[in-house]
């Protein structure tokens, strides 16, 4: 069969290469006939080359159907040199760095992707990427990380995919009311059990015209948040890729404030909620420009420029006139130069060498009352007390008086290791409001506070099983709550792109909560939920 299949190839490529011959020398004239010519010679040249990666297509899956070895490659002799007027008169095609595609699972890793949207990268696919027997301008395959690909051609591709999951949640082993740092009784918001179709993401990404300049759009809702201002989002950015050490970005963006913001998710252990420490310290998304890349091998950065801490759900009138927020991240893998797909958390890759990871985030910030999003805002995040309380509520130290503008900064240091399906990896946070504009009194001129968070996992079963735990704690001036996570994710298809995750929840004072998450401020007691999540 292999030695049937050299000679039809063989036959296959004399043909190619005769006509090739026969149509290169009209070409060579094209200075003397008409663009319509030109046109109908290289339609035939592409369908000659389309017309023989199926039929190798065709031959590799019988040989594999019939267990045969494959066969060599032939080595096509040298094409003739073409004449300089080719050269100029045909299209030209986009390129760009090249991308193993021996296996699919390779484009999960090549790019990196934005939490709010759910899927890959601030960089979606940058170009078609050549499939042994697939056409250029194929539609409908599917990509781990990139979704369905429903047109490519040579102008641009578009791409769809989308992050859902339902959950069941139950509160019912939180306490009711709770004791905030000033004395006053607060009742939780609204202990719940229910079923929800939580959340549903759908993103539309690819490339237009030249393989560098990039797109990524996307509209969100939840069900628990019907009737908020942020129950559906739309946003997206803009992006072109310079090099490997420059690709800008303009749009709606997470701010690398922690681990969790900088385009990890949902490469995370937890399903769609961070450690508490993390949800309490870190920043949120909002409007601006920022520029990443790779430094050296393993070293990464990304700097971003952007409105404020957390807009979404936050009119332009309600902003501060100027760009008041600044948030960068440095990162260094050192070992191997990677840490998995968007160097998320988890060994699902079960890498085989000692991959770490270490990172530093700073960000600061001048806020303001009026531009704080609600508190259910999708994916917003606001300033509080260790207790819970909003620093910018009408009267959050029960003093009379208010706080009208301030100033955050932040400080995340973080570092992590995976080997064999193991996972370990802290953070450590620190952070300072100061730069008060007050109205009426308030006790304090600054605000500092710390904390950290564990995270640890281990693939129990090879792409099946994957138990984890996390725990968090902060160190306030207005109390020290902490959590505990006892979690597993199960893989049904030993994939990535649908799991289930069971997860208990130990809450001490939570400061953080919000009707999209597990949590509720001032909780004290249990928490358990069951998801299950589809990403694709």
């Amino acid at each position: 069969m292999s030695k049937d299949r050299r000679g039809l190839r063989t036959a296959w490529l004399k043909g190619s290469l005769a006509l090739a011959a026969t149509c290169l020398p009209l070409a060579a004239q094209a200075q003397e006939i008409s663009a319509e010519d030109r046109q109908a010679i290289e339609a035939e040249l592409r369908e000659l080359q389309q017309a023989r990666q199926q039929f190798d297509a065709r031959i590799d899956a019988l040989e594999k159907r019939l267990g045969m070895p494959s066969a060599e490659p032939v080595q096509a002799a040298a094409a003739p040199a073409q004449p300089a007027a080719v050269v100029a008169a045909a299209p030209q095609q986009a390129t760009s760095p090249a991308v193993t595609a021996s296996k699919d699972e390779d484009y999960e890793t090549t790019y990196s992707a934005p939490d709010l949207a759910a899927v890959a990268d601030p960089a979606p696919a940058p170009t078609a990427v050549a499939v042994s027997g697939e056409d250029p301008s194929f539609g409908g395959r599917y990509i781990p990380g990139r979704g369905f690909v429903l047109v490519r051609g040579d102008e641009g591709e578009l791409g769809a995919g989308v992050f859902a999951y339902a959950r069941y949640l139950n509160q019912e082993g939180l306490d009711p009311t709770y004791v905030d740092a000033f004395g006053r009784t607060k009742e939780l918001a609204d202990i719940r059990e229910d079923l929800q179709f939580q959340k549903l993401s759908w993103n539309f990404k690819g490339w237009l015209f030249d393989p560098n300049f990039r797109y990524y759009f996307f509209f969100w809702t939840s069900n628990p948040q019907m009737g908020e201002g942020a129950q559906v989002v739309l946003g997206g950015y803009f992006q072109y890729h310079f090099s490997d050490a420059l690709t800008v970005t303009a749009g709606v963006m997470p701010l690398p404030t922690t681990r969790s913001t900088n385009y990890t998710f949902p490469n995370w252990l937890r399903n769609d909620n961070r450690v508490m420490a993390d949800e309490f310290f870190r920043g949120s998304y909002s409007t601006g420009i920022d520029a990443q890349g790779e430094i050296a091998r393993g070293l990464r950065y990304r700097v971003a420029l952007a409105n404020n801490l957390a807009q979404l759900g936050v009119s332009s009138q309600e902003l501060d006139n100027g760009l008041n927020t600044m948030s960068g991240a440095l990162w260094w893998m050192p070992t191997t130069g990677e840490f998995g797909p968007n160097a998320g958390m988890g060994d699902f890759e079960d890498h085989q060498e000692v991959a770490t990871l270490v990172g530093v985030h700073f960000t600061r910030s001048r806020e303001d009352a009026q531009g704080q999003p609600d508190l259910d805002d999708f994916e917003n995040s606001q300033i509080r007390l260790s207790d819970g309380t909003l620093l910018f509520s009408p009267d959050p130290f029960n003093t009379g008086g208010h706080i009208e503008k301030a100033t955050y900064q932040m400080l995340a240091l973080n570092a992590g290791v995976k080997y064999k399906g193991f996972h370990f990896e802290g953070e450590y946070y620190f952070r300072w409001v100061d730069d008060f504009v007050t109205v009426g009194p308030i006790p304090v001129t600054e605000l500092y506070d710390t904390g950290f968070s564990l995270q640890a996992s281990a693939m129990a079963i090879p792409q099946v099983l994957q138990p984890y735990i996390t725990y968090s704690k902060i160190f306030g001036e207005y109390g020290d709550p902490w959590e505990l996570a006892l979690g597993a994710n199960i893989y049904p298809f030993n994939r990535k792109e649908t799991r289930f995750n069971i997860q208990a929840l130990k809450l001490n004072g939570s400061p953080v909560g919000g009707s999209s998450l597990p949590s509720q401020v001032g909780g004290d007691g249990w928490v358990f939920s069951g998801d299950w999540i589809v990403n694709f």
